[in-house]
């Protein structure tokens, strides 16, 4: 798991949830630790946490995660690499010809429903472990936050899933149906309302970074309102989130914009006060090319670096040769270059190369602009272990800036106050102040270019589109086909002999 906490492995015997559920394993007592022989001491508890935390920081050993996906998928970048077939998973997502067979949706799903069942068993023995009540009722709490987190990415990505809240016997997994998805967000809103009084207002980085806090748990639950188009709701979330100031630290939570938007992406960095929530990478995992997927590294620094890259002169940068994926277009460039969060965002080799300073490889769709706030350092290399894939970057999955802007969005849409003065117009002007620039009115243009600027590479922008109702017009160039694209096709290895149907945008009768 990639925490900054003590790791302990739980072998659950017992079926891994529909993607993963068809297969049973030959459990040998001596080998393995047994269901009903776990879950009697505090330790099991918190082990068995650790367990589902696992599958929120899962990456796929095809080298890719939830990022990269949609990164892939949005217009500011292309999947990239060395070849139209190169890690062919991003390539079908970045042209949209992705199918039932072919594409990540098997990862997304998998990742999702190995962690809802991993957090099903773990909500279901807790209540028996005797151990303190306080701490039990936290546990609890980011079970099903997790639980919600997984949900809210399963629901968005495929809209018609199965909702599943306790164990399912193997003699009835060939049976599950799909639900409506407005009792998966249901299910949602209401494990992240029960999390919350039980979660802490905040951990210390140093040996519980990356774990639930309540404000964490808070902005979820906005983003989930918000996708719903509950804009009133999700304001009010995102306002205990943002603290009573803009461009101030909130009092509760400690949540404060940092001064200078690179330090954001400085691998020493972690747990600022920006974050909100982290996924945690270790250089320190020794993982190899046997457990790609399992590694405790960020696979986004290997997959995004220069492929090639050779220094020149001693002043150029340090970047780790990697291969080449997620180069940004062209038409992005164009639109950040003058931005003062340009350099920050985007490594141009071509300039670099042109001034004699560094060389590359010219891979596969290359525009000359890799994403910056990612690639791979030398300085960073793993001290044992296989180098590309134990880089330690850690991935944000909420940052402030974010729900700076969520929030303003949500006043505007919810008809709130959003003139000069208005607390929106103070939320969208502090992610602008930090990096120098002048306010600017609060209109769903604006909000839509400074989200753009701001959260460049960081997997916001696919989603943002699609909830926008923008996805078909912008991404048209790719291949996108409107009320089909907006949501993955469920795995054909979840249909084959099951009562799942697939969504109908992809021929199916869902």
């Amino acid at each position: 798991m990639k925490r900054k906490i003590t790791y302990l492995v739980v072998i659950l015997a017992g079926l891994q949830l529909i993607g993963g559920c068809k297969k049973y394993l030959e459990i040998n007592p001596q080998e393995r630790v047994l269901l009903d022989n776990y879950y009697t001491t505090p330790q099991d508890a918190f082990a068995a946490l650790v367990s589902v935390y696992d599958r929120f920081g899962f990456q796929s050993g095809g080298l890719y995660d939830k990022v990269a996906i949609m990164d892939a998928a949005s217009d500011d970048q292309v999947a990239g690499g060395g070849g139209p077939s190169d890690i062919n998973d991003l390539q079908v997502v970045n042209t949209f010809t992705l199918n039932s067979q072919t594409g990540p949706q098997g990862y997304l799903w998998n990742k999702g429903y190995a962690g809802i069942f991993r957090a099903n068993v773990f909500l279901s023995k807790i209540g028996g472990i005797n151990m303190d009540a306080t701490l039990k009722a936290r546990y609890t709490g980011e079970a099903k936050a997790l639980r919600a987190i997984f949900y809210f990415d399963l629901v968005r990505f495929f809209k018609n899933i199965p909702l599943l809240t306790s164990e399912v016997d193997p003699k009835q997994i060939y049976d599950v149906l799909q639900v409506p998805p407005a009792d998966v967000y249901a299910l949602i809103e209401k494990d992240l309302t029960e999390a919350i009084p039980s979660l802490p207002n905040t951990v210390v980085g140093a040996t519980e970074g990356g774990r639930l806090t309540k404000g964490a748990a808070q902005a979820v639950l906005g983003k989930v309102y918000l996708q719903q188009a509950k804009y009133a709701q999700a304001a009010e979330q995102f306002a205990i989130v943002n603290g009573t100031t803009p461009g101030q630290a909130n009092t509760t939570y400690g949540y404060k914009l940092l001064a200078n938007f690179g330090d954001l992406f400085k691998v020493k960095n972690k747990f600022n006060s920006e974050s909100i929530l982290e996924i945690v990478h270790s250089n320190a995992s020794n993982g190899g090319w046997g457990d790609a997927g399992a590694s405790e590294g960020n696979l986004l620094n290997i997959i995004v670096g220069p492929r090639g890259y050779k220094p020149v002169l001693a002043s150029a940068p340090d970047y780790y040769s990697g291969y080449s994926f997620l180069v940004f277009t062209k038409e992005f460039f164009d639109f950040i270059h003058f931005d003062p969060r340009n350099k920050a965002t985007v490594a141009n080799l071509d300039s670099l190369e042109k001034n004699g300073i560094a060389t590359y490889e010219k891979g596969y769709q290359n525009s000359g602009y890799f994403l910056e706030k990612t690639i791979g350092r030398v300085a960073d290399k793993a001290p044992t272990g296989q180098t590309e894939l134990n880089f330690p970057q850690n991935a944000y999955e909420i940052r402030l800036a974010d729900t700076y802007m969520l929030e303003a969005e949500s006043i505007l849409q919810s008809g709130g106050a959003v003139g000069a003065g208005s607390r929106a117009y103070q939320l969208l002007n502090a992610v602008r102040a930090r990096v120098g620039l002048n306010p600017v009115a609060v209109t769903m243009d604006n909000i839509m270019k400074e989200r753009r600027l701001e959260l460049a590479g960081e997997g916001h922008r696919f989603p943002d589109l699609v909830r926008w109702g923008k996805a078909a017009t912008v991404l048209a160039y790719k291949g996108f086909t409107a009320n089909k694209n907006e949501i993955f096709p469920i795995p054909q290895a979840e249909l084959n002999n099951t009562k799942i149907l697939q969504n109908k945008e992809y021929g199916g009768t869902k």
